[in-house]
């Protein structure tokens, strides 16, 4: 006996209409500077995505305010879900992920942190590039296995390879957050 096909198409729009009601959603967990373990699909994204094996995304608060936020529009000035300059996405990162205030402006940002060698970078530190021939005029934030997340003023927040020759060839430096 054959199913008709008016009854078939309604069966898949049920099933996708309830697949949709049950779409993921990264949650922040725990409260600033602690380590949650992260939502199975977020370490499996994220470690896709970086070419690491899964087991070494750890920190779950920072991959899911990532997931939140990427793909934010750029805008200067800005810090919201309507629009993030880097030096903003920078400051509510550390303070939503790991407690820490940073200064707002980039060029105060640079001097709020202990630089390090680029091998010695890990996830949370500031990396800092010179556009447009200017010192310091973007930040972004290491992750780990050289990728980082930005404010990309043609894409919004997104995260890139530093390697990329696009980036690396504005790479200054990078360091961990001082305490203030």
């Amino acid at each position: 006996m054959s199913i008709p096909l008016r009854f078939k198409l309604l069966l898949v729009a049920i099933t996708l209409t309830f697949t949709a009601c049950h779409s993921r959603k990264a949650m922040l967990k725990g409260a600033p500077g602690e380590v949650v373990k992260p939502q199975g699909f977020i370490a499996e994204k994220y470690a896709t995505l970086m070419q690491v094996d899964q087991s070494s995304i750890q920190n779950g608060r920072l991959y899911s305010f990532i997931e939140q936020w990427t793909g934010t529009p750029y805008l200067f000035g800005g810090m919201s879900k309507q629009g993030v300059d880097c030096s903003g996405l920078a400051c509510l990162l550390e303070q939503e992920v790991y407690g820490l205030s940073l200064p707002r402006m980039t060029s105060l940002q640079v001097q709020a942190i202990k630089r390090k060698y680029e091998d010695e970078l890990v996830e949370g530190d500031l990396v800092f590039f010179d556009f447009d021939g200017k010192k310091f005029s973007h930040v972004g934030i290491y992750l780990q296995n050289g990728y980082v997340v930005h404010a990309s003023t043609r894409r919004g927040v997104m995260i890139v390879n530093l390697h990329d020759p696009s980036m690396y060839k504005y790479f200054s430096r990078g360091g961990s957050v001082s305490s203030l």
